[in-house]
């Protein structure tokens, strides 16, 4: 049998579909500060889960997405994306031998760098928040992580995704 194209990709851009809601879907005050970078922590599943599946142009056309969405200038939430999924794809092989907990802790790193080029682009365009508060969802992030993966890894297994 040929194996053709890789199968049920509708179901990469559908979860990343439901990472850009969840990235703009309305919160409560108090949480709004603690909200999970989903559309990181998912486009690093693809990534480390199917790195031929998941590349830089998906990352860079949901960070433009979010910008859209978010009212942001374009390329805003794009270029951390960008680097957020050059950062897995080049650590792709060992995150991928790493349990749960250590990924956590690398993808703490790798987020929180993409937050600091997030402030560092909010500080050049003058909406720079007045704390460092804005690092806040990163260690959430984390916490969420393995949640996020084990619920992506029962979908690309029920799915067939490869």
């Amino acid at each position: 049998m040929i194996h053709g194209r890789s199968n049920n990709g509708w179901v990469i851009w559908l979860s990343l579909l439901l990472a850009l809601l969840l990235s703009v879907a309305p919160m409560p005050q108090s949480f709004g500060l603690a909200r999970p970078l989903w559309l990181g922590m998912f486009i690093a599943y693809w990534a480390i889960s199917l790195p031929h599946r998941g590349g830089m142009a998906a990352a860079f056309f949901f960070g433009l997405m979010l910008d859209v969405l978010s009212g942001t200038l374009l390329g805003q939430n794009g270029l951390p994306l960008l680097l957020i999924i050059f950062l897995v794809l080049s650590l792709q092989q060992r995150l991928r031998m790493f349990p749960l907990l250590q990924q956590s802790l690398v993808l703490l790193v790798i987020l929180g760098i993409g937050q600091l080029v997030q402030l560092w682009l909010n500080t050049l365009t003058g909406n720079r928040p007045p704390t460092l508060l804005f690092l806040v969802p990163v260690p959430v992030s984390a916490l969420f992580w393995p949640w996020v993966f084990v619920g992506l890894e029962w979908a690309r297994r029920r799915f067939n995704v490869y």
